[in-house]
Order: structure tokens, then C-alpha cells, then sequence
């Protein structure tokens, strides 16, 4: 039975109010304006907007942004997601330049770059994000790129055409634990995402992943993910609080404290992380270039000196 479209997904009950944690300011000021019509002269998507992600304002008035190539319209249907879900258009194959030029313009020394899924690509997208980093290494050779990317399932060549043109730091979220991955990740595969994982890791990349909490899962299934992500070379992790964006999207189950975040954190450096940034308002992009003190060349030894923080990454 197909996965219902995201409209068509109804709320298991009203959302309850946010947590006094969980409250932020709206974001305005000079840089933020500038952010704002930079995006839109350059015709770019950024998962700030399309995620609907609470630290937009934050972002944007600070004169930075996780961009998203590739459209903004997503070939699955998650139900945690706020992207939509339809049929894509083509890849611009001017993107990689004006997407460039943004940072450069931006004057940007760490650039994060993510995607939506494009099943509908032969590799999966994997030849625009080998693009756009290509671009990037030549307009700002001295800035770091992290590319956020998908799973590139079913996509056996995704990986070496990534490779081709590596970025510093490779980022892929393992969303959740494996329980819920038909409830919250439909159409996502728990054993293939660990897999890309592992591969880019054994190619020598400094991998990362991030996780958000507040489905449904449990503090021994976390413990359980981020084992599996040390285990297969994942040296960076990110574990923020799911919000629904929504009312069509997956309610909250629960909020977590601070603390809770503090100790998950803790377990992580304890099981061999190089860098944890746990927290409510955590995104896996927030704030990356304070986390990627040392990504020198990829292979290198990654050297986090940013220390544990609700905020950070």
C-alpha cells in the first residue's frame, strides 16, 4: 500500500504548546535582509525555508544558510519532512555557479550544501553535488565544504562520483531509530544508510550524521543508533528535538529536557566522538563552521575543539 501524500496525513492530536527551551526569536536586521534577497536574485532553496527549521531567523541575521540544490520539491513523502512532495523538474545545470557565487558574495568560509531525494535521477543527484562542490573549490578555494547528502539508495555509483570531487566533511542523517523507520522514514532503508556511511568513512572522508528525537523512540534504541554510527566511522553527530512543522506532519511525542540531551551527549564522547552537539534546537547544519575547528584536507585527522553544547553545530 503506497505511503499517503503528506496532505493527506492527518494529526493524531492537537500539537501541545512548546517548552520555554524551545522558544526563539525571529530573525530581521540588515544581514538577514541581505540573506533574504541574495537567496532570491540568485534563485536558490535553502532547507532553512523548506525544512521550516526554527533557527532561520538566527541564521539568516547572522548572513548564513544551509543550501538545497536540486529543487525544492522531494521524490518521498516522509511524513516528519515539510519539503513537498511531487514530481521534479530537471536539474539546473546553472545552479553550481549561482550557487557559488551566493557563498562567495556571502563571503562564507564554511559552505554547507544538502539536497532533496531525487530517486528519480539515475545516481540520484550524486553528479550536481559533485557540480556545485567543483564550483565552490574554485570560486572559494580557501573555504571548507559539508555536503548533507541522501541515501542515494539503489544508486551503486553515487559514492565514487561523490568521491570524484570529495567534499571536507560528508553529512548523512540517520533520522531515527530502525523501529520507527516505516512510520517516520518511509521508503529509507536503517542498514543502507549505515552503509553509505561506512563507505565514504573507509574512503578516508570525515563523516557525520544527526538524529532527532521525540517520535515514539527510546533512550536505550538512541544509545543503539549511535553505537552503530561509531562502528561504521561516523565522527560527528547532531541530536536536536523533532517539532512538528505542521499540522499534517508526525506530532511530537514528547519534548526533551535539556539534560537528556547533556547525557546522550555524554554517551557519545564516551564511545569514541570526536564532536557531539546535543540539544533541542540542534539541526545538523546549525552552526557547522564553529564545530569544523580542523577539516584540513580530507583523510586528515579531525581535531573538534568546540566543546559540548545545546546550541552548537
Amino acid at each position: 500500500m503506497p505511503h499517503p501524500h503528506i496532505n493527506d496525513i492527518k494529526p493524531i492530536r492537537e500539537r501541545t504548546p512548546l517548552p520555554p527551551w524551545l522558544k526563539v526569536r525571529l530573525g530581521g536586521g540588515e544581514a538577514f535582509t541581505q540573506v533574504k534577497g541574495l537567496l532570491a536574485r540568485q534563485k536558490l532553496n535553502t532547507v532553512c525555508r523548506s525544512a521550516r527549521c526554527p533557527n532561520l531567523g538566527e541564521c539568516w541575521s547572522r548572513g548564513t544558510a544551509t543550501f538545497m540544490i536540486l529543487g525544492d520539491v522531494c521524490t518521498r513523502n516522509c511524513p516528519f519532512c515539510a519539503v513537498v512532495h511531487a514530481r521534479p523538474e530537471p536539474p539546473d545545470p546553472d545552479e553550481p555557479r549561482r550557487l557559488a557565487e551566493a557563498a562567495r558574495d556571502m563571503g562564507l568560509g564554511w559552505v554547507v550544501v544538502t539536497s532533496v531525494n531525487r530517486d528519480d535521477l539515475p545516481d540520484g543527484g550524486a553528479s550536481h553535488f559533485a557540480a556545485v562542490i567543483g564550483e565552490l573549490r574554485g570560486m572559494l578555494p580557501e573555504s571548507g565544504v559539508e555536503a548533507l547528502v541522501p541515501d542515494f539508495r539503489r544508486k551503486p555509483d553515487a559514492v565514487d562520483i561523490i568521491l570524484q570531487t570529495p567534499p571536507d566533511v560528508l553529512n548523512h542523517n540517520i533520522e531515527t531509530v530502525p523501529r520507527l523507520y516505516r512510520h517516520v522514514r518511509p521508503g529509507a532503508d536503517y542498514g543502507g544508510s549505515l552503509n553509505l556511511l561506512e563507505q565514504f568513512a573507509e574512503r578516508g572522508l570525515v563523516t557525520k550524521s544527526g538524529l532527532f528525537v521525540g517520535v515514539g523512540e527510546t533512550t536505550d534504541e538512541l544509545r543503539m543508533v549511535i553505537g552503530d554510527l561509531r562502528a561504521v566511522g561516523t565522527r560527528s553527530l547532531t541530536v536536536g528535538q523533532y517539532l512538528q512543522a505542521t499540522h499534517r506532519n508526525l506530532p511530537v511525542e514528547r519534548y526533551y529536557h535539556p539534560d537528556e540531551f547533556e547525557e546522550l551527549a555524554d554517551f557519545a564522547y564516551s564511545i569514541g566522538f570526536d564532536h557531539v552537539a546535543s540539544g533541542p534546537l540542534v539541526r545538523s547544519s546549525y552552526r557547522a563552521e564553529e564545530a569544523a575547528k580542523i577539516y584540513y584536507t580530507v583523510g586528515a585527522k579531525l581535531n573538534f575543539a568546540s566543546t559540548n553544547s545545546q546550541r552548537h553545530l
